[in-house]
């Protein structure tokens, strides 16, 4: 081939190369969730919920205006409803565009509200319109980001994946409320908001520095609305009130935990979300993809009567050591319903439609967290912290056996790698 010739083809060569790689990342993507783009998209989740986690705190600081524990309950709640509000639509838009666009939207407009919380002077109206906006953010940025992860990720390890995903916010989880504890004890309530400003900056890096992987062209695309199959109404309403339910339960002891601590007498609260992190994360790494090998319903309904049956026994607690192993079988059953019952979703409405499954999953839950915390903190308001974890509890074993009657029985099963994702 003479110098001319090759200077004519020299760009086809370029973008025949481009294609080649763009082919070669694919087939990577599907053998291993270790590469480049795939730590720094977790890195993301991570700094993102951690920027949520140390917000867990945000009772004991409202605390020094003496609310109501109702009122302490709709203040936190408020953040999952207005992050329901803005999910109807975002799960279609990241299906067709990815989601490390539609992540750093969501970051940013963290950051922009995130100052304005120095200005707080009680527990009315000016933080409830900042947890709102906060909550609209984080609707954005956490499902995309999960979308996102996810798309970095081997095909047919789906539950296996968004439990290792799951992780970084495990790990948040745990560090956020132990690090905000030092922070306010050091610093004062207002190093809490800078540093979940610090939190989302870095998080904002990472997906800047995450590169949008390329997908299959295989004419495979979402489907045009929801298709259920045609399972009846009362199925579809156990289906999503599992979520929901999952989801107030879970902010009944977020959300609470530290308040019931303090009322025990049991000083640090750090140590139980450490324990409950520490559990979670055992299970993702050892019996992370169990659902994948056995069914989605034959890990959930076990994993949720364990966790109602640990919230009947937080309601007894009186030692501070019982108190951390509760927070680790805790943190067991959390490893192990979360990808289960968030994949379930996926399977049921279709591997296709994976952006518009976490969607609607993590709108229920949010739903569940955005009604239960004003709930059970009216709960607790007549009976008393105890009372409120016996009710979370009855409330978990209800819906579980209902999911577990009524719910279809969706098989394990590994896409086509031509589905795509």
């Amino acid at each position: 081939m003479n110098k001319k010739t090759r200077f004519i083809l020299w760009p086809v060569l370029i973008i025949l190369g481009s294609e080649q790689r763009r082919e070669r990342e694919i087939r990577s993507l599907q053998r291993s969730y270790w590469n480049r783009d795939f730590a720094f998209a977790l890195a993301g989740y991570f700094f993102l919920f951690m920027s949520v986690t140390v917000f867990y705190l945000l009772p004991l600081y409202l605390d020094q205006f003496h609310p109501s524990k109702s009122r302490v309950g709709v203040i936190m709640g408020i953040h999952s409803v207005t992050a329901i509000i803005v999910r109807p639509f975002l799960g279609r838009v990241v299906d067709a565009r990815g989601g490390r666009k539609m992540a750093l939207l969501g970051i940013v407009g963290m950051i922009a509200v995130m100052p304005a919380f120095h200005l707080v002077r009680d527990a009315g109206t000016l933080v409830l319109l900042l947890r709102a906006a906060m909550g609209a953010g984080w609707g954005v940025a956490l499902t995309a980001t999960i979308a996102a992860c996810s798309d970095l990720a081997p095909l047919d390890r789906l539950a296996h994946s968004i439990g290792i995903i799951g992780i970084g916010g495990i790990l948040a989880g745990a560090a956020g409320p132990m690090l905000a504890e030092e922070l306010v004890r050091r610093f004062g309530s207002g190093a809490l908001f800078n540093a979940s400003l610090i939190f989302l900056c870095a998080g904002l890096v990472c997906m800047i520095a995450t590169r949008e992987m390329p997908r299959p062209e295989n004419g495979t695309a979402a489907r045009p609305g929801f298709q259920f199959g045609g399972h009846t109404l009362l199925t579809l309403a156990v289906i999503g009130a599992m979520p929901a339910v999952h989801g107030a339960i879970r902010g009944s002891v977020v959300n609470f935990i530290a308040l019931f601590g303090a009322s025990a007498g049991f000083g640090r609260i750090g140590p139980f979300f450490l324990s409950f992190s520490t559990a979670a994360i055992l299970t993702r790494f050892g019996i992370g993809d169990i659902s994948d090998r056995y069914g989605r319903k034959k890990v959930i309904f076990p994993t949720a009567i364990l966790i109602g049956l640990n919230l009947f026994w937080i309601a007894g607690l009186r030692n501070y050591g019982t108190f951390l192993l509760n927070g680790f079988i805790a943190g067991l059953g959390q490893g192990l319903i979360f990808p289960a019952l968030s994949t379930y979703m996926i399977d049921f409405l279709g591997r296709e439609n994976k952006g518009l499954a976490l969607g609607l999953y993590l709108s229920l839950f949010d739903l569940g967290m955005g009604l239960g915390s004003p709930f059970f903190g009216w709960v607790s308001d007549l009976g008393g912290y105890r009372t409120m974890y016996v009710a979370a509890g009855a409330l978990l074993l209800i819906a579980s056996v209902a999911f577990h009657l009524k719910a279809p029985r969706l098989e394990a099963r590994s896409p086509d790698p031509s589905a795509g994702n």
